[in-house]
């Protein structure tokens, strides 16, 4: 069973950036794709980012395409969520999940992801 934490949100004012990190314990971490998923208030949780094992394959959701950088570090089972150009709009709480996946498909449901973290949240000022 893959553990995962994240780390790296806070408070930042629009424009700045955030480097989000997803530390994986057990498991064969490079076995699995990885995404990241946010969720405001009241609202659902929603694709950000996703990668796949090899890191190969990426995809983004519309909203953050140019502005946010999924990578991954397999030697150090660690996947990462670079944030620049932060908008007011991008706050919310940020998790990190893990699906077994060998392939180039990067998948955007939060359904097929079978492990998650406990999410950092990120808070951007106007």
């Amino acid at each position: 069973q893959v553990q995962l934490v994240e780390s790296g949100g806070g408070l930042v004012q629009a424009g700045g950036s955030l480097r989000l990190s997803c530390a994986a314990s057990r498991g064969t971490f490079s076995m699995y794709g990885m995404g990241w998923f946010h969720q405001a208030p009241g609202k659902e949780r929603e694709f950000v980012a996703g990668i796949t094992w090899s890191g190969a394959f990426t995809d983004y959701d519309e909203s953050v395409k140019g502005r946010f950088t999924i990578s991954r570090d397999n030697a150090k089972n660690t996947v990462h969520l670079q944030m620049n150009s932060l908008k007011p709009e991008d706050t919310a709480t940020y998790y990190c999940a893990a699906r077994w996946n060998n392939g180039r498909y990067v998948s955007v449901w939060q359904h097929e992801y079978t492990y998650w973290g406990q999410g950092t949240q990120v808070t951007v000022s106007s």
